[in-house]
């Protein structure tokens, strides 16, 4: 499983075939060439481009694409590639066994409507890693590979150490990390570096992991 990080938290896992996860705004284009699936978290820009994703099915009509029924009604104009999926869901994609996990954004302010989140579990049968959108739902299974977001209007960084902490994965990659500068980074990531008992990494945009 060969895993290139994008920008925030877009990440493209090639071996089986291309799987793309949350593909956004704020993410590479190209992080869609070739793809034949694409996970989708949930509806906010920053991890769906509604532009690009429609634009990758019209270059690859055979992409299919998996998201929460709530997420759908933003692609309605490639609806015959979409696939509704719920939490607690396996399935297939790209090759990928995937299982769906928790169903709720995590709460941003009690002001802020709740929108549908899913968070991802992709296993080769070798490895896996586990995505989990903007949540901190703890998967209940052995989690490998863990990208943990680092930095949102939702998140703290105490929460994002007591997630890795609960996942206890063998290692560890920062992830919706596009809204924080360099100096931040720093300051979050020296934390989970030293309290996390595991292995945490920040990765540059396309970054390559074996």
């Amino acid at each position: 499983m060969r895993v290139t990080k994008f920008t925030h938290s877009c990440l493209r896992v090639e071996g089986a075939g291309v799987l793309v996860v949350d593909p956004g705004e704020f993410s590479e284009a190209s992080a869609l060439d070739g793809a034949d699936a694409v996970l989708i978290t949930h509806e906010h820009f920053d991890h769906l481009d509604v532009k690009a994703v429609t634009g990758a099915v019209s270059r690859r009509p055979d992409l299919r694409i998996f998201a929460h029924e709530a997420v759908l009604p933003l692609l309605a104009d490639v609806s015959p590639a979409t696939t509704a999926v719920a939490a607690g869901q396996e399935f297939e994609a790209a090759g990928y066994r995937v299982r769906a996990f928790g169903g709720q954004h995590a709460i941003i302010h009690p002001y802020v409507p709740v929108f549908a989140n899913l968070g991802f579990l992709i296993d080769d049968g070798a490895a896996n890693l586990y995505h989990p959108g903007d949540s901190f739902v703890t998967p209940d299974t052995a989690v490998e590979t863990l990208f943990v977001p680092l930095n949102a209007p939702w998140a703290t960084i105490a929460e994002s150490l007591e997630f890795v902490r609960g996942v206890k994965p063998e290692r560890a990659f920062a992830l919706h990390d596009g809204l924080v500068n360099e100096r931040g980074a720093a300051v979050y990531g020296k934390h989970l570096e030293s309290f996390s008992d595991t292995r945490f990494q920040q990765l540059t945009p396309g970054s390559v992991l074996d």
